[in-house]
């Protein structure tokens, strides 16, 4: 018995086309009426796997432009593409789809912080997600704050209180700020830490705090390494990490937490098991020498939270310190723009500081 492409299943068939690049994919699907069918099956989706890797890559095919024209590509991919792809593709080169505006809720609650619904007003969802989009690309590329002339950021207190407080947008330096914390709380002689906490399609959140090694618990921030390590979770790997570069695979909770890999909104590949352990070595949330997690120090004063701003150069490496950690996330090129970090993306971003932080308080001082 001979085999033929009709006697084929449509889940081998699919898997087949799934490997093509997209424009082998869309000439493939018009050269017959099952493989046209079998392309245009939202369940199938052959599509769904070449515009992951266009969207992973970052160097788009010249055929993704216009991709949304053709009948045989399901609207749901759009969803995807829409949170995940670079604005400056969405924004002045791709042809867009005409989708529900419960798609484009979805699509905005995908890519943006939560915090950031405040500037839909009595706009639709679709003018709201091009808007923030703009917004966005626009403020990556200049230093332009008209649409915001206060930054919000927050500070986790070592008594377990938070703090959400604001500067002026136009001369916000992250770094400055905490140092003059670290003058405040007798701590300016310690060196300042910053991690990565998680990469998003359009910002990162980072976090700038002290380690060191305190002769007793009262200058310990336990809220800070709980948001930092999230209890219950380790870093599991089947040898010693330096920096973070572990080939770790485990992922794992002994907590009663209910953790859950965020998708809302969506994280970049290089945190894809965010607030779980990404492997890759881009993950620096867990710092591991030998036996000892960040050299056996512990966090002390307050931790700073803050949301960047990025762009293609906040990726390059800068200065000769280790990539993706400390002074190398704040400076250097595409490193000084920033948006506000408030209460509710606090919430979406580390859920269970919910049970952990003790006082909410708006403003500075301790909220009495």
């Amino acid at each position: 018995m001979s085999i033929t492409l009709e006697s084929l299943p449509v889940e081998l068939v699919t898997a087949i086309l799934e490997e093509l690049d997209l424009a082998s994919l869309i000439v493939v699907s018009y050269l017959s009426r099952r493989l046209h069918s079998i392309a245009s099956d939202r369940s199938l989706n052959p599509w769904r796997a070449p515009i992951l890797r266009n969207l992973r890559s970052g160097v788009y095919e010249s055929c993704f432009k216009y991709l949304s024209v053709r009948t045989t590509v399901p609207r749901q991919n759009w969803i995807e593409v829409l949170s995940i792809a670079q604005p400056h593709f969405l924004l002045f080169e791709a042809t867009l789809p005409n989708m529900k505006e419960a798609d484009w809720y979805e699509c905005f609650n995908r890519r943006f912080l939560p915090g950031w619904q405040k500037w839909k007003r009595d706009l639709s969802w679709h003018e709201t997600f091009k808007k923030l989009l703009y917004r966005v690309w626009h403020r990556s590329m200049i230093t332009c704050t008209a649409d915001e002339s206060w930054t919000k950021y927050i500070v986790l207190n070592k008594n377990g209180s938070a703090n959400e407080l604001e500067s002026s947008s136009r001369n916000y330096n992250p770094l400055a700020i905490f140092n003059d914390m670290k003058l405040q709380s007798n701590l300016a002689h310690l060196e300042t830490h910053i991690r990565l906490v998680v990469q998003l399609a359009d910002v990162r959140v980072l976090a700038l705090g002290v380690l060191n090694s305190p002769r007793g618990a009262f200058s310990i921030n336990r809220n800070a390494r709980a948001f930092l390590h999230p209890p219950g979770i380790e870093m599991a790997s089947d040898q010693p990490s330096n920096g973070g570069s572990s080939t770790a695979t485990g992922r794992k909770s002994k907590s009663g937490y209910p953790y859950e890999r965020l998708t809302h909104p969506l994280p970049a590949p290089s945190h894809a098991a965010y607030p779980f352990y990404t492997p890759g070595g881009e993950d620096k949330r867990w710092l591991i020498s030998g036996t000892l997690e960040e050299e056996g120090h512990q966090w002390v004063g307050g931790l700073m939270l803050t949301a960047q701003i990025t762009s293609p150069q906040t990726s390059m490496p800068w200065g000769d310190g280790p990539f993706l950690q400390d002074l190398d996330l704040v400076v250097g090129f595409g490193r000084s723009q920033y948006a506000s970090f408030t209460w509710a993306d606090l919430d979406c971003i580390a859920p269970w500081m919910k049970d952990l932080v003790t006082r909410r308080v708006d403003g500075p001082g301790l909220g009495n």
